[in-house]
């Protein structure tokens, strides 16, 4: 089956209706005011539109400098908490009086003691500690350990015998050697003997006797001040 189909008889007369047609169309579509393509904003329906929390219509440039404050003080609080606690229960600062220590300690040095470590260690020959002087506990001292419990201390014209073994002390120097004597002891258990570095300006064990482990403070372990002799103690 065919379909034809049908045209104007008068194809020019056609043609200038069909243009005429266009140009009137265009017309009117020019002459239209301008439609919205987007809904305004009162117009968007209730599920588009976006709900603002009540802390989110506040400047956030005012609760920015709070929120960074409270921040601040909380780590400064936690950090002076965290310092308190280390000075009263593991670090303890000390300024070294006297010259009986030198060279290894000088007098107005600042120091580090750590109080904590004996509990976990056993105090050791050549450890420099920081105790209670046994004859009036009131006041510190500081010394370098020599003899352990239950050894022979004996001191001959200034060297120290271990058991009747030389000690060899590198930190003593020779214009600190001292060459007097000390007549044999056995050191208590859970006792000390102690001797400063500066043996000829020392006030020590060979004066007053053994320390008592109960008296012990601490260990020296760190010099912070001067900064010319920042360090380590040993």
């Amino acid at each position: 089956m065919v379909f034809s189909i049908p045209t104007c008889k008068f194809s020019e007369a056609c043609l200038g209706i069909r243009e005429y047609a266009i140009y009137v169309g265009r017309r009117r579509v020019a002459e239209l005011p301008e439609q919205r393509i987007m809904p305004t904003r009162r117009e968007l329906p209730e599920y588009h539109k976006i709900k603002s929390s009540p802390q989110s219509s506040n400047d956030p440039g005012q609760d920015f400098p709070m929120a960074e404050i409270r921040v601040w003080v909380r780590d400064i609080f936690f950090a002076a908490v965290t310092s308190i606690l280390i000075v009263v229960f593991v670090i303890q600062p000390v300024k070294v009086e006297g010259t009986s220590m030198e060279p290894k300690l000088e007098p107005q040095d600042r120091i580090f003691v750590n109080r904590m470590v004996y509990r976990f260690t056993q105090i050791e020959r050549g450890d420099i500690i920081v105790f209670w002087y046994p004859r009036e506990p009131s006041k510190s001292f500081i010394k370098r350990v020599v003899g352990l419990p239950g050894e022979r201390v004996e001191i001959r014209s200034g060297i120290v015998l271990i058991n009747n073994q030389p000690l060899n002390e590198l930190y003593v120097l020779p214009g600190h050697f001292d060459r007097g004597s000390h007549a044999p002891e056995i050191v208590q258990s859970e006792h000390y003997f102690v001797l400063g570095d500066h043996r000829s300006l020392s006030n020590d064990s060979r004066d007053w006797g053994l320390v008592p482990g109960q008296n012990v403070l601490g260990k020296a372990i760190f010099r912070y001040w001067p900064l010319s002799r920042f360090g380590v103690i040993y």
